[in-house]
């Protein structure tokens, strides 16, 4: 089904790949969005919303030396965030944070707190420690996960811990699980891996095939959803790993992106390279099997 919707828009001087919600601001709606310009410096928007909900307003352009193919907002303090960037032959990853007087400012420049190398490859994403302040990150690259403790105050940043998932896999990206802090989701080409990152051992693997997002259900405990090229969008209870509970059909062309809305149950969001966003509504209970239906289409 597709709905005749409205927006709200805001431009950007570049095309962009990564935007970020900002958690830490209680106060207002807040994004923040990275741009991918090869040739040309790059730039970080802090975008807002108007009180009003009518209006989606700059309040703070930010210049980025590389193309950003990753950005996360620190969950409890929104002025720091992460970046993975890359200037077309090497690649980093780096801990930002907007300065305090940026307001007052006519080219504001962000600090880099701290950069975040590893000898193993270059990382792909980063994932934040899901809720409350806490100083853990997890690095993931082509072959490994690596838990990093954070300091802030100090400006470092080191791995406590790391671990392999081997060469065959190739890593893509992750999520961390808010029910369980001490595990951690990762999609590779062939499988969906899940790590204890108290040991950073593998402990459960779901056989699939070109998994590209995963996010958990916010509110229910072992089921995920993860959005892959030709399958689409598959939910998942971790306790019954052989196949998935529901299958959605996702997008014409590849789903490449999965995320489960916060505060509405069962309200699924994803994009595909079919150039359209899908709304779900899918009702998943644990002794039941799922339902689901499309609430509306962007494209």
């Amino acid at each position: 089904m597709q709905a005749v919707s409205s927006g709200i828009g805001y431009g950007l001087k570049y095309q962009a790949r990564c935007i970020s919600d900002v958690k830490a601001d209680t106060d207002h709606t807040s994004f923040l969005a990275g741009t991918l310009s090869l040739k040309e410096e790059n730039e970080v928007h802090l975008i807002r919303l108007s009180a009003n909900g009518t209006e989606l307003f700059c309040e703070g352009l930010f210049s980025h030396p590389n193309e950003i193919w990753d950005l996360v907002s620190c969950p409890f303090d929104q002025r720091i965030f992460s970046t993975v960037y890359s200037n077309g032959e090497t690649y980093g990853a780096a801990i930002w944070q907007i300065p305090e007087l940026y307001g007052e400012l006519n080219s504001p420049q962000l600090e880099k707190i701290t950069s975040l190398e590893t000898q193993s490859g270059k990382i792909k994403c980063i994932l934040w420690w899901p809720t409350g302040r806490h100083d853990k990150l997890i690095s993931i690259d082509d072959e490994n996960l690596c838990l990093w403790s954070l300091d802030v105050s100090k400006k470092t940043a080191q791995v406590q811990s790391q671990d392999s998932a081997g060469m065959m896999h190739k890593l893509s990206g992750g999520a961390w699980d808010p029910h369980d802090m001490n595990s951690v989701a990762a999609t590779s080409e062939s499988s969906l891996q899940f790590w204890d990152v108290r040991t950073m051992k593998k402990t459960l693997s779901i056989e699939c095939s070109h998994v590209r997002s995963v996010d958990y259900h916010p509110r229910k405990n072992n089921i995920l959803v993860t959005a892959e090229h030709e399958s689409g969008i598959r939910i998942w209870d971790q306790r019954k790993p052989k196949v998935p509970i529901q299958e959605l059909p996702g997008h014409t062309h590849w789903t490449w992106i999965v995320k489960c809305n916060p505060e509405y149950d069962g309200m699924i969001l994803s994009a595909g390279t079919d150039s359209t966003v899908n709304l779900w509504s899918a009702s998943i209970n644990h002794d039941e099997l799922p339902t689901e239906r499309v609430i509306c289409q962007f494209g």
